[in-house]
């Protein structure tokens, strides 16, 4: 990809972000200018200033950190060691009352969610992207000696109940509740009930989940039981010269099976692969569905000459996955309802006992900007971005009206004890909590943030690695052999 594809990806990340928060913190200053408030400063992210502008008597800021933003208030609870000292101090205004304070603190949260409908509403217009296997419960790789292959569980399994939970996915794509990793993950016992269908049969397994060790800059793995869902085994790129090369295997072949055997994810190509790769030379029959034909191809692993310390492989550098892309119409309630359900699960998973779910599972700003990158990669980028900010916004604005302090609910708590005491809290006494709860907030994006880079630095790594390069190798001449109408193409390889 040429730098003017990152540049172009990075200013769509930089219009979709902006967007977000700007429009919840309009929803502030739109209610501040509604209920008479004197505003100071309209700010977008926090930091060393980029822009400025004075009009009307509001300064308008565009500053260096995407955290966030502020409308500076200053008959509300301040912050200034974020927005500055005020140039009047609030002796020298008004005092306004209760209900101006809650009205303005609650203006962010709902434009963030009117904003979460009109994104949810384009989406219900233009549809939500989604793979064959999105809402498929079967397994499609399982570790043999993990604790779902020693409990029994085989690929092709089809998931049904995961701890008492009826489940209809197996990643996330609605609600949390009813995905098999996030039934594993919020699960306590020390084994997991799982109700699957083999053969048309129901059966139970118990496997004992475990977690992978990690090292301290890493965040804390957790529960898991060794097993991959279903996927296409869609092949993408293939080493020129390789055996897959030589052999005629093609960029959008599918792979069905392996030496016979049906397949549910890339991961049993993988795994015949390193089988070869750690045992005397043996071929791998793969079984290859391309359009209307199904073809045979037996393939050798063999030592590419770059890098030197590669083990013997097939060539196929990668794979595509599901390419079977439908688009789905959710209607926009539902959307919201969804995202809503996740938040709320999160924050239960938070708090709930024995747990393994802490707030360095969280994800902050390098998160988002690296989920908002990613999606734009896509072929179906910007439909996927309308769906994943739907999402974004509600998390906005439902976080946003926990009670505390620096948050929107934070300033609704302190004008409900305002009116329960029927007087102002003291501003001196504001100022002390709302700067304490900001440095906590800062220390707390920074720890976040510090995760969040770390996991996409070694993503990064990992797709960038050395190019494999092979010798030239060719098949010996000789005729393809025919069977019940499939061709087998057998290339010696040198």
């Amino acid at each position: 990809m040429t730098i003017l594809h990152y540049i172009f990806i990075a200013f769509e990340v930089l219009v979709i972000f902006n967007l977000i928060i700007g429009v919840h913190e309009l929803g502030h200053f739109l209610a501040a200018k509604w209920r008479g408030l004197k505003i100071e400063r309209f700010a977008i992210w926090f930091g060393p200033t980029l822009w400025k502008r004075k009009i009307g008597g509001v300064e308008y800021v565009l500053n260096s950190i995407p955290f966030g933003g502020y409308v500076a208030l200053p008959q509300m609870a301040t912050m200034e060691m974020i927005e500055g000292k005020n140039e009047n101090s609030s002796g020298q205004l008004p005092n306004i009352s209760a209900l101006d304070k809650i009205i303005v603190a609650f203006a962010g949260p709902l434009f963030s969610l009117a904003l979460a409908f009109v994104f949810a509403f384009i989406v219900w217009g233009v549809g939500k992207p989604v793979n064959g296997t999105d809402d498929s419960t079967v397994i499609g790789w399982v570790d043999p000696t993990g604790p779902a292959g020693i409990a029994g569980l085989r690929a092709g399994d089809q998931i049904i109940e995961v701890n008492g939970h009826q489940v209809k996915n197996f990643m996330p794509t609605g609600a949390l509740a009813e995905s098999i990793k996030w039934c594993i993950i919020t699960s306590t016992g020390t084994n997991i009930p799982i109700k699957y269908v083999r053969d048309g049969k129901e059966a139970m397994a118990y496997p004992v989940p475990t977690n992978t060790p990690t090292k301290w800059y890493e965040r804390r793995s957790l529960r898991q039981i060794s097993m991959n869902p279903q996927d296409k085994v869609v092949i993408g790129d293939i080493a020129s010269n390789s055996p897959a090369a030589v052999a005629g295997l093609k960029t959008g072949d599918e792979v069905v099976a392996v030496d016979g055997q049906k397949i549910y994810s890339f991961i049993a190509v993988v795994e015949a692969q390193n089988a070869v790769s750690n045992n005397p030379a043996q071929p791998v029959l793969l079984s290859i569905q391309r359009g209307q034909k199904k073809l045979d191809y037996s393939l050798l692993a063999v030592k590419p000459s770059s890098p030197t310390n590669a083990p013997p492989i097939l060539g196929i550098m990668n794979f595509i996955g599901d390419t079977n892309v439908t688009l789905i119409h959710p209607n926009p309630l539902e959307q919201v309802k969804d995202s809503a359900a996740q938040v709320f699960s999160t924050i239960g998973a938070l708090f709930a006992p024995k747990s393994q779910i802490g707030v360095q599972q969280l994800g902050g700003a390098v998160m988002i900007i690296r989920v908002y990158s990613n999606l734009f990669e896509d072929e179906n980028g910007w439909l996927r971005v309308l769906w994943f900010s739907v999402i974004l916004n509600v998390n906005l604005a439902l976080l946003n009206m926990l009670p505390l302090p620096v948050l929107d609910g934070g300033h609704i708590t302190l004008a409900l004890i305002e009116v329960i005491r029927r007087r102002p809290v003291s501003a001196r006494i504001l100022n002390t909590i709302q700067t304490g709860f900001m440095v906590l907030l800062i220390g707390f994006m920074i720890y976040i943030a510090f995760f969040d880079a770390g996991d996409w630095v070694r993503s990064s790594r990992a797709n960038h690695e050395q190019p494999v390069i092979f010798s030239a190798v060719t098949p010996a001449a000789s005729a393809p052999v025919t069977d019940r109408g499939r061709q087998i193409v057998v290339p010696p390889l040198k």
